[in-house]
Parts: structure tokens; C-alpha cells; sequence
């Protein structure tokens, strides 16, 4: 620590400044705030949602009206227009809002009303993104993918700035919140981040070019009078060249709309294919089993048992399958993880072919004539301006 310009005691150069007031605030503030907030929502009726802390909801008069809180942004909403209007009056009364009307703007996510529901994509977000990294006027490509490509540890010559590729790949990362198509290869490049090369930051144009091309592309969701939960789960095996880990892809839906995703690399080396497909249908599952949790505590019934799709025929029938075997004893905790929500009937494992498998874009690279096809099945489109 030093004595701050303008303020230096040349008799006592050791000495600091001892702070009466934070200029910019303590750490503390915005669990402080929180608090506070979820005072105020408590003695009005709400409660706390034990699956995800930052939502209240509350059910009075068989009414959900729901508050998902973000430090000081938040957003209200529910099924009785009146209600939520009154709710944020008596906020407003609390504290000193700004009530912005619908939302359209949330935390660099943008929501647009179409006819058939709600688009929600980042083309703000990726302009500013490709404004910082000098990509704005670059030439477009039709995928993320570098055809041929696989990247390593230590492929090529070290990258000559380490922080811009790590705050683009970070930035890559909070996208794919609306962009599943690009999950799988944000997900690759972030493996690097301590030692970037050359050819990591060619796989990161790429990615930058392809979303030079689609901006305006984002995820819909549309109503539906169906509220089944269904998953599909894929896994590549050994795909990493370093430690040969598999990675692990799974998307849920509600109905016909897409609403939560994962490309990971799996933490241990699995010594089957099977069992990589394996990890990544208990990585589904336990998604699955939290979903159901949420809407449990909000009290809407999704039908059950929930399917979950697997291209694996022997990861299947290890699932339904109560005799352990030698080769399996390693995955043990998975296998009864699993075993039990299919006893229970929580999930009900299913096959599904290759070509069907929708969870392939989020666990290898493929053609462009397969990538667009499945992009339209997970639902992304762009808005009706952009067509």
C-alpha cells in the first residue's frame, strides 16, 4: 500500500490513509442488499426457493407470481398481471426503483415478444464483442468449427496476448447462455486458458467470424399445453489428446422449447465408451432431478417419468440392469444414481439413433449440412427482422 498523489507525508512515508467511508463500496454490500430485499419479500408473502436462492416466489390465491433477483436487477413476473403491478408498487414504496416496464434488456440478454412466444439472443453483446477483439468487419463463416483441426496442449507457438484470449474466451463463455451451437467449441479453447497458443486463438476467430454471421440468432421458447421434460445425452469418447478425458453433452426440454444445456469434459478418463455415455446420462439426470425439484416447490406437474434418449445400447441396459458386473464395479456410484431414478420412475432411459441424437452438437465438431439441421431443432432462430 501506498500514500495516495497528492496526499503524501514526506515525514511519515510509511504511513497509510485509514478510510472513514468506502468510496466504492464493501464486499459485503450486496449480500447486505440481498437481505435486506429478501426481508421485505418475506413479510409480504414470498418465499424462497430452496432450488435456486436468487428466486421468490409465491403462490397466494393459486396465482404464481415469481422475483428472480441479481444483485440490484430484478425481474417480476407471474400469471395475474394486477398482482405483479401491485407487488412492484409496493417495492417502489420500499425502495427506490426504476421501473423499466417489460423486459427487454436483462444483464446484456435481450428478449424479443414474436407472435408464437419469446426470442431471447445477445446481438448487442456480439457486437461489442467483436467491436473489442477487431472483428466487426471480418469475413463471416458458415460454422465455429476449424475443419480438421483438434486442439492440444501445445500445438503451435504460445500466443502473444494471454489476457485478450482469456477475456474473449470468457466472453465467448457468458454467450452461450442463448447460443447452444457454440457451446461444444467455447468449451475446447477454455481448456487453455493458463497457456494459450496460436492455433487456440485461430479456433476463437472462427468462432468470432461464425457469430459475425449469425448476431441475431437466439434460442425461442413458445407455449405449449404440454409440460413433459425430455433430455438426450451423448458423450465422446477420449476425445482430448492430452489426457484422453471424454467430453459429455446434454440438452432438456419443456415441451417443445429448449431451456438448459452442457458441454463439459469429464473429470476422470473413462475406459469404455460406455461408460462416458454413462457419466453423461447421470450429468442429465441430476439436471433432470433439479428441474423437477424447482417446479415441484412451484407447484406446476410435469408429467412423468421423464425420457432421457441415449445413442448407447449398452449404457442403456446398464441403467435397467440390477447385476453388477466386473467391468462396471469403477462407475458404481453413477450406475445407482441413475438405477435408482429409473426404479423410481423419475427418468426412463430410451434409445435413439445416431442421426437423432440432438445432444451431438454440444460433444464433437460436425458438417455444416448436420449442424444447421440440429440448430433448428434446438430451437434457435433468428427474429423475424432478420429473415
Amino acid at each position: 500500500m501506498s500514500q495516495p498523489e497528492g496526499y503524501e507525508d514526506p515525514h511519515h512515508t510509511g504511513h497509510v490513509c485509514k478510510l472513514v467511508k468506502a468510496l466504492y463500496g464493501l464486499k459485503q454490500a450486496p449480500k447486505a442488499w440481498f437481505d435486506k430485499l429478501k426481508g421485505f419479500l418475506l413479510n409480504i408473502g414470498f418465499q424462497v426457493s430452496t432450488s435456486d436462492t436468487s428466486l421468490l416466489f409465491s403462490t397466494a390465491q393459486d396465482k404464481l407470481l415469481l422475483i428472480l433477483v441479481y444483485v440490484d436487477d430484478i425481474l417480476v413476473t407471474g400469471d395475474d398481471s394486477q398482482r405483479v403491478a401491485y407487488v412492484i408498487q409496493q417495492l417502489n414504496q420500499q425502495f427506490s426503483l426504476k421501473h423499466l416496464g417489460e423486459v427487454h434488456y436483462f444483464l446484456g440478454i435481450e428478449a424479443q415478444k414474436l407472435s408464437s412466444g419469446i426470442l431471447l439472443n445477445q446481438t448487442k453483446y456480439i457486437s461489442d464483442l467483436l467491436t473489442k477483439t477487431n472483428m466487426l468487419h471480418c469475413k463471416a463463416s458458415s460454422t465455429p468449427y476449424c475443419s480438421g483441426q483438434k486442439l492440444s496442449l501445445n500445438d503451435s507457438s504460445p500466443f502473444s496476448l494471454p489476457s485478450l484470449y482469456r477475456s474473449t474466451v470468457g466472453s465467448l463463455q457468458y454467450l452461450t447462455m442463448t447460443r447452444p451451437d457454440i457451446a461444444y467449441v467455447v468449451h475446447k479453447p477454455s481448456q487453455f486458458l493458463h497457456a494459450p497458443t496460436e492455433s487456440h486463438w485461430t479456433a476463437c476467430n472462427k468462432v468470432l467470424r461464425y457469430l459475425k454471421g449469425s448476431k441475431s440468432l437466439g434460442v425461442t421458447f413458445t407455449s405449449s399445453p404440454r409440460m413433459n421434460l425430455e433430455a438426450y445425452a451423448d458423450a465422446d469418447w477420449a476425445s482430448s489428446s492430452d489426457d484422453r478425458k471424454s467430453i459429455s453433452g446434454y440438452c432438456v426440454f419443456l415441451g417443445p422449447n429448449l431451456i438448459t444445456w452442457s458441454s463439459k469434459k469429464q473429470q476422470v478418463v473413462a475406459r469404455s465408451c460406455t461408460e462416458a455415455e454413462y457419466r453423461s446420462m447421470a450429468n442429465a439426470t441430476s439436471d433432470l432431478v433439479w428441474i423437477q425439484s424447482l417446479f415441484h416447490e412451484l407447484g406446476l406437474h410435469i408429467e412423468s417419468p421423464t425420457v432421457l434418449w441415449c445413442d448407447n445400447s449398452s449404457a442403456i441396459s446398464i441403467a435397467s440392469n440390477h447385476v453388477f458386473h466386473q467391468r462396471t464395479k469403477h462407475i458404481e456410484i453413477d450406475i445407482h444414481f441413475v438405477r435408482d431414478k429409473v426404479q423410481f420412475k423419475v427418468v426412463d432411459v430410451q434409445f435413439v439413433p445416431s442421426e437423432s441424437q440432438l445432444a451431438d452438437v454440444l460433444t464433437k465438431p460436425l458438417s455444416l449440412v448436420r449442424f444447421q439441421a440440429l440448430c433448428s431443432k434446438l430451437t434457435l432462430q433468428l427474429p423475424p427482422s432478420s429473415v
